[in-house]
């Protein structure tokens, strides 16, 4: 990944909230793009803004910080760092997978320290697996399986019957709340299944994963162009654009300039 980390902060107390944005705003690597005091604005935040990283509080009123990464979903959610006064959330707070857990008060050095982990982790992009583990934390039931057989037909059912969609037909894969809606022949359909579920088992030579909402078949892809943010955009054969994530950028490109190039 290159470029600024696309950060939010998230503290039900004002000072903090203050005191967290005045030690990122020094650091060149961070774009603090967005705040908010409460788990239901920063579910919104996070599903408005896509940032790459969230610095967020446990203990806040209506919707603590554990709620909020069970209400955003692991297929969806940042990387994160738990800044919280309370040290009796630690565990559960690594259960799901935050990145570090900072207490409150801390040492400015101890701040820069977990959030130098967390830039690390996001500029390695390895979104996929940390959203496995974190989907078995939360006890999801759509936590993908181990080893799945590939698909090559998916059934999708409708009130009156049920339509087998070819995956080799699929242009691309977009999440919707607790479903995906598969875009394929010019067609949308519906199904309940989760992204991390669902992408585990398509072939992954030829499925790749844009960003935390969207899949694309790579035969499909014809060119990219720039997009706001830093982001890419793919352009598919049937005219849609899908957008690709600075953070997957380089994993793109070198899957689409390897031996299985497809155009």
């Amino acid at each position: 990944m290159t470029g600024t980390i696309r950060t939010l902060v998230v503290d039900d107390e004002p000072l903090a909230l203050e005191g967290v944005s005045r030690l990122l705003a020094v650091d060149p690597d961070i774009e603090i793009v967005g705040s908010c005091s409460d788990g239901i604005g920063a579910v919104a935040a996070i599903e408005r803004l896509d940032p790459d990283l969230v610095l967020l509080d446990i203990q806040m009123p209506g919707l603590d910080g554990l709620e909020v990464v069970r209400r955003v979903g692991p297929d969806r959610m940042p990387v994160v760092v738990f800044v919280t006064a309370f040290d009796r959330h630690a565990i559960a707070a690594f259960e799901v997978q935050a990145i570090d857990y900072v207490l409150k008060p801390f040492e400015d050095a101890r701040f820069h320290a977990a959030v130098a982990h967390a830039k690390a982790v996001v500029r390695d992009g390895a979104f996929a697996d940390r959203g496995r583990r974190m989907a078995a934390a939360l006890g999801d039931d759509d936590a993908p399986p181990q080893g799945p057989a590939r698909l090559t037909k998916i059934a999708v059912r409708k009130p009156d019957r049920t339509v087998f969609v070819g995956v080799d037909t699929i242009d691309w894969i977009e999440a919707a709340d607790y479903c995906v809606k598969l875009h394929a022949g010019g067609h949308v359909h519906v199904i309940r299944e989760s992204m991390h579920r669902l992408e585990a088992k398509l072939d992954p030579a030829r499925f790749f994963r844009t960003h935390r909402s969207a899949i694309v078949n790579l035969d499909r892809v014809r060119e990219t162009a720039a997009a706001p943010n830093g982001d890419s955009a793919l352009i598919l054969a049937d005219g849609s654009t899908v957008r690709l994530s600075r953070v997957r950028r380089l994993a793109f490109e070198s899957r689409m300039t390897g031996p299985r190039n497809p155009l």
